[in-house]
């Protein structure tokens, strides 16, 4: 009976054998092997090549970095080589003693025995082919593993196998390799493994999803081999399978922080389904680190006030590359995962420098205009009667003001009224020329839109203030290989405003004096060397902004909550402007910023600077106070309906204001202080034009009613 079962045997290897052998694949080297090899989370790299953040790209398994053989615990080659192949320094791949026993006990029906080598098992882990099958394995796949494992020993090290071996094998759940598991069931490196730590993975290698019982039996077997205590054991098991899953990271603990978690997500995203070892950025740690240093300092200190979140931005203004990307605080925010960065909010008084750009760029005002700060009322629907009355933050008004000063001290009137000479659908097309994206449209959002009404990202805004600092020239920004920038983020260079409107911008916004009215003369907006700078302020407190550029850099600081509740009393001074002064001071450590020189195009009189011929040819103008200040009659959106029971002699409109040249629908209609007109229904802009600038009023006249017919 023994000889026939061993002849059938025999018979059936040769041939099955037979029938495999054509289909042999062949073995790959050590080095290609570990080559190939891809982690499960793979790192961020700053623009020098050091980690920033662990991302993960594979969602089937958790692999870790590549561990080599010399960075594995002796008490785990220990445990594995004792538990799985005790004579593994000693075959050739196939253990034909072990194997021998193993089909001598089936012969008899006995408990088999486990044959299976570390070579053998590496061979069915390399080769997809030679996995084992559900229903298991049959004579002619053990003879393909057996001929594989020989195969690999005679052209590997036994180092190398074992090697191979422990960063391809199974272990728990989805976690495969040493590296994987030893960081998520003991929060440690391979190298660091204790003995119990070491049995328990070596009895994992075994049943990988075993219960924890069945683990610890096993476990405690191979220690006593060892003469080990097993006492630690199951209290080991229960804390390592209790860990909640976390990044896999990288064998150096200098690297574990993690700095870029939004970028990092964003960057894989954009390079999926690729699985590459690392995945490059723009970003440079030191100012990453600083970054968040900065945010979250401002955010303790705001503790108390209603504030949870932040984000930053620093853009090298020359080439658009991201240096920090700071998409939440971390620590303290109820929404650590939400990126702020990307996140559209009410940019507030941010806007203003676009509104007044465009201004500038149509010659309707110059830096030495006279705007009205005084209280304002304009209608927002013509059916409805409602009116719009802008306030400054403070609640007061200053009257006559220039435009160097209105911007630079952020008056929300004068910044509406120059607005309206605009019009909205201007001052729309202005915001998306600059990349901010705005949505509906701009009668959706009326006056209300050069106070920053339109939801914009930290992003876009910090990029289109760095298009002020270089020249009035937009570009999009970029924060990883260029092929693997997302396609929302390519668009075309474009010009956004002329070089000499936007170096009149920058002067205005890097002037303390200017912003004195408001800020003061020592404020969080003051530096060392040149910065424009503007801050913002959403409705009832919710954002809080502050973004401005030197010669180099382009910074963005928002401050708020990311569930959108406001704020209590903090303004754009208090809370994003000091993150903003402390980054500009460490990016120009050693070396200040220094104010560009003036384009061509731009001439200087009477201490301000002029696009060439809007330049006053003698002293600048002033306004006495309590004069009459540009239109004063009739008021924006004026609705005038003409009376059929008066004649139209006595129904002439009175242009009321300062003494200047009026114009109506691009005819001249006079010049002083008060010009009449017969007239005539239709809707019409008229225009008053003085040393101080340029003004603009958009009213409608209405044709009479016709009379009731008697019934």
């Amino acid at each position: 009976m023994r000889v026939r079962r061993t002849a059938l045997i025999v018979a059936a290897l040769a041939a099955m054998l037979a029938l495999r052998a054509a289909g042999a694949l062949a073995q790959p080297s050590f080095e290609a092997v570990r080559a190939a090899h891809r982690p499960s989370d793979v790192p961020l790299l700053d623009r020098h090549g050091q980690p920033l953040q662990r991302v993960r790209l594979d969602e089937r398994v958790r692999r870790g970095d590549w561990v080599p053989l010399a960075e594995v615990s002796p008490a785990l080659r220990h445990a594995l080589v004792l538990g799985e192949d005790r004579r593994f320094w000693q075959h050739g791949g196939v253990d034909w003693r072990a194997l021998a026993a193993g089909a001598w006990a089936a012969a008899f029906d006995e408990r088999a025995r486990g044959g299976s080598t570390l070579t053998m098992q590496l061979a069915a882990l390399l080769d997809p082919a030679l996995a084992r099958p559900r229903g298991g394995r049959d004579l002619a796949d053990k003879w393909a593993q057996l001929r594989a494992a020989q195969r690999l020993e005679a052209r590997w090290s036994k180092s190398q196998v074992l090697e191979a071996y422990l960063n391809a094998v199974p272990l728990r759940g989805e976690l495969v390799g040493l590296r994987a598991a030893a960081l998520q069931l003991f929060g440690k490196q391979p190298s660091g493994l204790d003995d119990t730590e070491s049995a328990i993975l070596a009895a994992l290698v075994r049943a990988p999803n075993a219960a924890p019982a069945v683990v610890e039996r096993r476990a405690c077997e191979l220690l006593v081999l060892q003469q080990r205590d097993c006492a630690a054991l199951g209290i080991t098991i229960a804390q390592a399978f209790a860990r909640a899953p976390g990044p896999l990271l990288t064998a150096s603990a200098a690297h574990d922080e993690a700095l870029a978690p939004h970028l990092a997500r964003l960057v894989a995203a954009a390079m999926a389904p690729a699985s590459p070892a690392a995945l490059p950025s723009t970003l440079d740690a030191q100012v990453q680190r600083r970054a968040i240093a900065a945010l979250r300092r401002q955010l303790a200190e705001l503790r108390g006030r209603g504030v949870e979140d932040g984000a930053v931005v620093v853009l090298d203004n020359a080439s658009g590359e991201l240096l920090a990307w700071v998409g939440s605080s971390g620590r303290g925010s109820s929404a650590p995962a939400v990126d702020a960065v990307l996140a559209r909010r009410q940019p507030g008084s941010t806007l203003k420098p676009f509104v007044y750009g465009l201004a500038l760029e149509r010659r309707l005002v110059t830096p030495a205009s006279w705007l009205d700060d005084s209280p304002l009322a304009l209608a927002t629907d013509a059916s409805s009667g409602s009116l719009y009355r802008p306030r400054n933050y403070d609640d007061g008004f200053r009257g006559p003001v220039r435009v160097r000063e209105a911007l630079a001290s952020s008056l929300n009137v004068p910044a509406v009224r120059v607005a309206v000479m605009l019009g909205p659908d201007a001052v729309f097309d202005g915001l998306v020329r600059a990349g901010l994206k705005p949505e509906r449209h701009a009668g959706w959002h009326g006056h209300a839109l050069a106070l920053g009404s339109a939801d914009t990202t930290l992003l876009d805004l910090a990029n289109a203030y760095r298009a002020l600092a270089n020249g009035g020239r937009w570009t999009a920004p970029r924060w990883t290989a260029t092929a693997a920038m997302p396609d929302w983020a390519r668009a075309e260079p474009r010009t956004l405003l002329p070089p000499a409107v936007a170096w009149q911008l920058a002067h205005m916004l890097s002037d303390p004096a200017a912003r004195a009215a408001t800020f003061g003369l020592d404020s969080p907006l003051v530096t060392r060397g040149f910065a424009a700078v503007k801050t913002g302020t959403s409705k009832d407190l919710r954002d809080n902004w502050c973004i401005g550029f030197t010669d180099r850099y382009t910074v963005g600081v928002w401050v708020g909550n990311a569930g959108g509740q406001p704020m209590h009393g903090v303004s754009g001074t208090e809370g994003a402007a000091p993150v903003w002064r402390e980054l500009v001071a460490a990016l120009h450590e050693g070396r200040p910023s220094r104010m560009p020189a003036p384009p061509v195009g731009l001439v200087a009189a009477g201490g301000e600077w002029f696009i060439a011929g809007t330049e006053p040819r003698g002293p600048l103008p002033a306004v006495a106070a309590g004069s009459a200040f540009g239109i004063v009659s009739p008021r924006e959106g004026a609705v005038i309906v003409l009376d059929p029971g008066i004649p139209m002699a006595a129904q002439r409109l009175v242009f009321e204001g300062e003494a200047g040249r009026w114009m109506l629908d691009g005819r001249e209609l006079g010049r002083g202080a008060r010009i009449s007109w017969l007239p005539r229904p239709g809707r019409h802009v008229v225009e008053h034009h003085s040393a101080a600038g340029v003004q603009r009023v958009r009213f409608e006249v209405r044709a009479a009613p016709p009379p009731r017919r008697a019934s």
